[in-house]
């Protein structure tokens, strides 16, 4: 049994990860702290774990974390820095959420998030966790990176034609939607009901935190020799609460062939990206509280565009669900196990 501790606990990605860890048969959490609710049992912050988890709150302490097999950072960028050094030196493994180790360049991650970087040290030891790239990788690391919503949604969708050299990398476009969760569990005026319900808007158009490390990534897997990916990102708020739709554009280099072959062949052995049949398009309902990202693929008229359509629920798939994912495969269990429910419907 590994035994899993969590640090930071009480937002959004932290009760996904408690809810998929549940019913985890070869996982069992056995601390999980918060400063603020130290004290507190998790049923009384989450009732609808009554019955699952008889812990409380405590104080992150560095002794605590280090007797875990894993530890969770289910917490804001910046955390993780703090404590990391000290738990990766100790042996632990760990798995974090947040976008403390995603970035490569020191620089380019102080720059997006506007402070200096606590860890720089263990920033190339990280493994960046999309395991549809970096199953290998991820199987005897001790850091990983888990990868942004976004990111991992976007990635995905261009993935098999940055691979195979087949669009204009540099002229790509992700307009992409995410529900209100995502921006996690605090007080803000433009989440509340009455400001969000009913409404669309976009925000962070001139930049968003996440453009780096999309950018990143999906250099990371293009073919020698093709110019550097570049993403024109514009994130949407949605007015649900869970679900990301992303719709990626990109102009094509010449005849592509037979792009729907292209993703079923890519996709076909990935127990958790569901390529569409042709004429079907995704909608965020259909992955709701799973792990699964589903995608459709067609150039509309035929005119050298490529519209790639991609959906994930952005606390599973695009966080705790993948963490939990890179969880099996560090520890050599079925990559599926603990995540093969279906989406809830309605």
């Amino acid at each position: 049994m590994i035994k899993v501790g969590i640090v930071g606990g009480t937002g959004y990605t932290g009760v996904e990860l408690l809810r998929l860890l549940a019913q985890h048969p070869e996982a069992e959490v056995v601390v999980i702290t918060s400063r603020a609710e130290a004290g507190k049992p998790v049923t009384e912050l989450f009732p609808n774990l009554r019955g699952h988890y008889s812990l409380v709150f405590s104080e992150p302490s560095v002794e605590s974390l280090s007797a875990c097999d894993l530890v969770f950072f289910a917490t804001p960028h910046g955390v993780a820095q703090a404590m990391m050094k000290s738990l990766y030196d100790s042996g632990v493994r760990v798995i974090d959420l947040s976008a403390d180790f995603r970035i490569r360049n020191i620089d380019t991650w102080e720059h997006w998030y506007g402070q200096k970087h606590g860890c720089p040290e263990l920033v190339e030891k990280a493994v960046y966790g999309l395991p549809e790239v970096n199953r290998e990788a991820i199987k005897n690391t001790q850091l990983v990176a888990c990868p942004g919503c976004y990111p991992t949604s976007v990635q995905l969708g261009f993935l098999p034609l940055l691979e195979n050299g087949l669009v204009d990398p540099q002229t790509l476009i992700a307009n992409s939607a995410s529900g209100i969760s995502g921006a996690g569990r605090q007080a803000k005026v433009g989440l509340l009901l009455a400001e969000a319900s009913d409404s669309f808007s976009a925000y962070g158009v001139a930049g968003h935190r996440h453009l780096p490390e999309i950018e990143q990534g999906l250099q990371g897997f293009q073919q020698a020799g093709d110019a550097p990916a570049k993403v024109t990102f514009v994130p949407h708020l949605l007015p649900t609460i869970r679900g990301i739709h992303s719709t990626l554009y990109a102009t094509l280099k010449g005849d592509a062939g037979d792009l729907q072959a292209l993703y079923e062949q890519r996709y076909a052995s990935e127990p958790f990206v569901d390529v569409l049949p042709k004429g079907m398009f995704p909608q965020t309902r259909t992955v709701k509280s799973t792990n699964m990202c589903r995608l459709s693929i067609l150039e509309p008229q035929e005119r050298g565009t490529v519209v790639v359509m991609s959906v994930i629920d952005n606390l599973t798939k695009g966080a705790s669900g993948q963490g939990v994912q890179n969880m099996n495969i560090m520890f050599g269990l079925n990559e599926t196990l603990g995540l093969t429910a279906p989406a809830i419907l309605p």
